[in-house]
């Protein structure tokens, strides 16, 4: 992996969230960590920095939600669609209840504040800047509630400051 600066990326935000998905980690070596699959997420510039930021959200009742609150740092990984299937194990298992990034295979890095993934073709090391509830009456459009949250269990949303970019190749310099 080499770093390279925000600037020169170039992809679809819209595609890299939503088609390709992405795996948000946190954690250390010393305390454990866990990872799941995300596809709802935004990427642009906040507070009138020219700063990049994430915003993801979790469920409250996600494992990675308890590693993400204790740590001040955050990773987003984008894999190979060759991924697609353990990505897909990621999303729907918790890592409470079995090693489930070792039955992947993917292989463990920690470095840069937080944990990502050898295998990763982009890596975004994120650094938490704002944390908040959604809140039900907060939706002016309630169809929302009835459609994502018929549970009531709102996702909690961060906002983290692209602190690092990672890049396996050149894929996403656009040469």
């Amino acid at each position: 992996m080499k770093e390279v600066s925000y600037k020169d990326l170039k992809f679809n935000p819209f595609n890299l969230l939503g088609k390709e998905w992405m795996l948000l980690s946190a954690g250390n070596e010393q305390d454990g960590c866990n990872t799941m699959t995300i596809s709802w997420g935004h990427l642009g510039c906040i507070w009138g920095h020219n700063d990049p930021t994430v915003v993801v959200y979790i469920r409250p009742n996600r494992y990675t939600k308890t590693f993400v609150d204790k740590e001040d740092y955050f990773t987003l990984c984008v894999m190979d669609a060759s991924f697609k299937k353990q990505m897909a194990y990621l999303g729907s298992v918790s890592g409470r209840d079995e090693d489930k990034i070792g039955k992947t295979g993917l292989t463990k890095v920690f470095a840069e504040n937080s944990i990502y993934f050898k295998e990763a073709k982009l890596v975004l090391v994120c650094k938490k800047q704002y944390v908040a509830k959604l809140k039900e009456d907060n939706f002016v459009n309630k169809e929302i509630i009835e459609q994502a949250y018929p549970n009531k269990d709102f996702h909690t949303m961060y906002v983290g400051k692209i602190e690092k970019v990672l890049v396996r190749d050149d894929e996403y310099l656009g040469k």
